[in-house]
C-alpha cells in the first residue's frame, strides 16, 4: 500500500513539473514572438518613431528677391519676422500650455485653439502656426518663459516688406497665402500649405524666379521639443532680384499729384516701350496683405466704391475724348479725304440730318486746317473728316493704332476696350449703325473705350516716328550675387498706319496745341523743353445739343473726365505720357498739369542735367536757361 502511494505521489509531481515547463515554454514563446514582430516586423517603423523623438527636419525658408527701380533704388526687401507655432506632440498638457502662451502673446485662447483645430489631420510632429510676426518684446518675453511652453517654437523668417507703403501697388502687387487650387495645379512647384506667393502685380509675374528655393536642417531635440544640436543644413538659395523699369522720382511725383482724386497716368519711352511710371489712384498698402488681413478688412476693401484693387491704368475703360482726334486726323490724310490745305468752316455747330451737333466752341472756330484743327480741338473740323472717312474705316485705323486690344503689358486683367464697328453695333443691338453716331466716334465719344496704356502706347508711337512698341515694366534680373540672367529688350508689335508726310502734320498739330497762343494745352508748357501733346474731355452722360451747360451745374460723378496724352523733347522725345483724372472735366486744367510735372521731373533729374551740361559746353546753350 505504502509502495502504492509512493509511485501516485511521484507521478503528480512529474505532471505539475511538466505543466510548469509547458507554462514557462508558452510564456517563453509568447515573448520571442512578441520580440521577433517588434523587431523584425515593426522594427523599421518604431525606429523611425523612436527617432523622430530626438531628431526633426525644420525648413529654412529662402529670400524672396528684391525688387528695385530702373536706377537701383530699392523698393521691396524682406525683414525677419518671429512667428510662434506649437509642435503638439511635445506640448504635454496641450490646454495648459495653450493658456500660459495666451497670456504671453495677447492672444485669447480660444483663438489658439480654433487655429490648431483647423489643421486636424496634421501629424504631432509638425508645428501648427499660432502668430506671425510677433516683435521683439513678444521673443523676449516667451525666451525668458520658453520653458514653461513646452512644444511652443519661435522661428525667424523672412517677410516682405514694401519700403514705399502705396507707391507703385499696382504694378508691384502683393503676395497671399497659396490656396488649394493653387497648391494642386502643379503651377507653384516647391510650393507648401502656408507658403506666400505672388498675387497679383510683377510678385505675381515672376513669381517662379523671386521666390527662390528653399532649404532645411537636421536637428535634435530634447523630450519638450527644443532644439539642442543641429546635425545637417541643406541652406536655401534667394530668388533673384528685380530691376524696374520705373523711375522712382516720376513715380513719387505722379502719385503726389495724383493724391486725393481718382486718375491713372502711365510714363513710357517713346524709343523703347519701357514704362518710367504707372500709378493709379487710389492705391493700397501692400505690407497688409503680408501681416495678414482679415476678412472684414477685405471686404472693406473689394467692396469700397472707388475700387483701390483696380489697376486703371490697363482696367479702366474710357472713352478717349479729343485725344481720338489723332486717329481721326491720321485717317482723313491718310484715305485722302482732307489734306494739309483742306479747311472746314466752324460756326460753333455741323448740320447733319436735320440736327445740329456742337463744338465745344460755341462761338465757332472760323476757317480750320488739319494743323490748326488739332492745336485748338475744332469738333466741327473732325465732324467732317469722320463723316467722310466712315464708321468701318476709322474703325480700321484705330486698330491699327493699337486701340481695341491689348497691349501685351505683363500684367494681369489688361482689357481691351472697344472700337465699334456697323457690324459691331448690329450683333451687339440688332439695330444698324446711324450716321450721326459717326460723328461722336470721330471726336472719340459714342461707343469708343480705350485704357490709358493704350493711348500711352499710341502717343508713343507717334513720337517716336510710327513704331508700336509693347510696353515692358522689367529692365533686367540679376542673382544675389549681381550676375545679370536676363535684360529686356525693346519689342515691336506693329507700326502706325501712317506715312512719313502725315505724321509730320500731325505731330504740327500736337506741337501747337501746347506752343501755340490758342492751343487748348498752354498750361503744359515748360520753359526750355518744347512738349507736344492732346487734351481730351471724355463725357460721362450724353447732352441734349440744345442744352446750356452753364444753366446747371453736374453733380461730381457725372462731370466728365479729363484727358491729356504728351510727349517731350518734341524733337527726339525721352518720355511719353497719358494722364487721366476722373470727372476732372477739362483735360487743359486737370490732367495736363500732371503730365507737366512729370515731363519735367524726369528730364530735369541729374542724368538729364549731366547731359544738357555736356552739350552746352559744346553748343553754348545759355546756362540760366538750364536752371528754369
Amino acid at each position: 500500500m505504502s509502495k502504492y502511494l509512493k509511485t501516485a505521489d511521484s507521478n503528480w509531481y512529474k505532471q505539475r513539473i511538466i505543466g510548469a515547463m509547458i507554462c514557462v515554454l508558452a510564456a517563453f514563446s509568447i515573448l520571442l514572438v512578441r520580440l521577433f514582430f517588434l523587431q523584425v516586423i515593426k522594427g523599421e517603423e518604431f525606429g523611425r518613431l523612436s527617432e523622430n523623438n530626438s531628431i526633426r527636419l525644420q525648413n529654412i525658408d529662402p529670400s524672396r528677391g528684391m525688387i528695385f527701380d530702373r536706377g537701383g533704388k530699392l523698393l521691396v526687401d524682406n525683414r525677419p519676422s518671429f512667428d510662434v507655432s506649437i509642435i503638439l506632440k511635445d506640448a504635454r498638457p496641450v490646454k495648459e500650455t495653450i493658456k500660459k502662451l495666451s497670456r504671453y502673446i495677447k492672444l485669447p485662447a480660444d483663438e489658439l485653439r480654433a487655429k490648431i483645430v483647423s489643421k486636424k489631420g496634421i501629424s504631432l510632429y509638425k508645428p501648427v502656426l499660432l502668430k506671425q510676426d510677433i516683435g521683439r518684446d513678444t521673443l523676449a518675453v516667451l525666451e525668458v518663459h520658453k520653458y514653461e511652453l513646452p512644444g511652443i517654437v519661435v522661428n525667424a523668417t523672412p517677410r516682405r516688406h514694401y519700403i514705399n507703403r502705396q507707391s507703385a501697388a499696382h504694378l508691384i502687387g502683393y503676395l497671399g497665402e497659396i490656396n488649394p487650387g493653387e497648391l494642386s495645379s502643379e503651377k507653384f512647384p516647391g510650393c507648401r500649405q502656408g507658403d506666400l506667393i505672388g498675387k497679383y502685380g510683377v510678385e505675381k509675374a515672376y513669381e517662379l524666379l523671386l521666390k527662390g528655393k528653399r532649404g532645411g536642417r537636421q536637428v535634435e531635440v530634447n523630450a519638450v521639443g527644443q532644439v539642442i544640436k543641429v546635425l545637417k543644413t541643406v541652406d536655401s538659395h534667394p530668388g533673384y532680384n528685380y530691376y524696374l523699369t520705373i523711375d522712382q522720382a516720376v513715380q513719387e511725383k505722379t502719385e503726389a499729384l495724383l493724391e486725393g482724386v481718382i486718375g491713372a497716368a502711365v510714363a513710357m519711352q517713346p524709343a523703347t516701350g519701357q514704362i518710367l511710371a504707372l500709378v493709379s489712384n487710389p492705391s493700397f498698402d501692400q505690407n497688409s496683405f503680408v501681416t495678414g488681413m482679415s476678412q472684414n478688412q477685405w471686404d472693406s476693401l473689394t467692396s469700397d466704391p472707388l475700387k483701390p484693387l483696380t489697376n486703371r491704368v490697363v482696367q479702366g475703360e474710357y472713352a478717349p475724348a479729343s485725344t481720338y482726334k489723332i486717329v481721326t486726323a491720321i485717317a482723313g490724310l491718310e484715305e485722302g479725304v482732307i489734306d494739309e490745305n483742306t479747311t472746314f468752316t466752324c460756326p460753333g455747330y455741323y448740320k447733319f440730318q436735320n440736327r445740329e451737333y456742337r463744338c465745344w466752341k460755341k462761338s465757332g472756330h472760323g476757317t480750320m486746317s488739319i494743323v490748326k484743327a488739332l492745336a485748338q480741338s475744332c469738333d466741327v473740323f473732325f465732324y467732317n473728316v469722320g463723316q467722310r472717312v466712315g464708321v468701318d474705316r476709322l474703325a480700321w485705323y484705330a486698330k491699327e493704332c493699337g486701340l481695341g486690344s491689348k497691349t501685351g503689358i505683363n500684367l494681369d486683367h489688361e482689357m481691351r476696350g472697344l472700337i465699334p464697328t456697323a457690324a459691331w453695333k448690329k450683333r451687339r443691338f440688332g439695330v444698324e449703325w446711324q450716321g450721326g453716331e459717326t460723328l461722336s466716334i470721330a471726336i472719340g465719344q459714342g461707343f469708343n473705350l480705350v485704357t490709358p496704356m493704350q493711348m500711352v502706347t499710341l502717343i508713343s508711337a507717334v513720337a517716336n516716328g510710327g513704331t508700336r512698341y509693347k510696353p515692358e515694366i522689367l529692365k533686367h534680373i540679376e542673382t544675389a550675387e549681381g550676375k545679370i540672367v536676363k535684360e529686356s529688350k525693346p519689342q515691336r508689335i506693329g507700326r502706325l498706319p501712317v506715312s512719313s508726310k502725315t505724321l509730320e502734320l500731325v505731330k504740327q498739330g500736337l506741337w501747337e496745341v501746347v506752343n501755340y497762343d490758342k492751343g487748348t494745352a498752354r498750361g503744359a508748357r515748360i520753359h526750355g523743353i518744347d512738349v507736344s501733346g492732346k487734351t481730351g474731355t471724355a463725357q460721362v452722360i450724353s447732352r441734349k445739343e440744345d442744352e446750356d451747360e452753364t444753366k446747371e451745374e453736374l453733380p461730381d460723378h457725372l462731370k466728365p473726365h479729363a484727358w491729356f496724352v504728351a510727349y517731350a523733347p518734341s524733337e527726339n522725345p525721352e518720355i511719353a505720357v497719358a494722364v487721366i483724372v476722373e470727372h476732372g472735366e477739362h483735360g487743359s486744367g486737370t490732367a495736363a498739369p500732371v503730365a507737366r510735372e512729370m515731363i519735367k521731373t524726369y528730364l530735369r533729374g541729374d542724368k538729364y542735367k549731366k547731359q544738357l551740361v555736356a552739350q552746352s559746353s559744346k553748343s553754348k546753350v545759355n546756362h540760366a536757361t538750364l536752371r528754369q
